[in-house]
């Protein structure tokens, strides 16, 4: 078993956890004993973080619509086609057209930069989090 020490997803707080590998797969998660925040805790939540790893739900690669259908595709082809749209969108309506929703499974440094990505970029102050989890 290998250990990945790693920042818990679930909410702003960072708690510092490890994640179990094993076999190339992540079966299990615990405290960090010395992490100044969780201290050798983790609420209930940190101590079912693996478990949305390899729900069989959960998308491995991006989709779009063509034709109707959801297609996979190559992240290079999602990542150009979004930046082309959100830039287009954005310019011809000043921003007032553009919103982003951010995610509290992502640590409060990227939340940070993606309201930096709304107002910078993007010209918008229409941006949300959801950190009811």
């Amino acid at each position: 078993m290998h250990d990945i020490l790693t920042t818990c997803v679930y909410c702003g707080c960072g708690c510092g956890v490890y994640l179990h590998e094993q076999r190339g797969r992540v079966v299990g998660s615990s405290p960090s004993r010395n992490h100044p925040v969780s201290r050798n805790n983790l609420c209930v939540k940190g101590w079912h973080l693996h478990e949305f790893i390899h729900h069989p739900s959960r998308l491995k690669e991006p989709l779009m619509r063509k034709n109707g259908r959801l297609t996979p595709v190559s992240w290079d082809e999602a990542m150009s086609y979004a930046a082309r749209e959100l830039g287009r969108v954005a310019g011809e309506s000043n921003g007032s057209a553009v919103g982003l929703l951010s995610s509290a499974k992502c640590t409060n440094e990227e939340n940070y930069l993606l309201q930096k990505l709304a107002r910078a970029a993007l010209h918008t102050n229409n941006i949300d989090h959801c950190a009811r989890l």
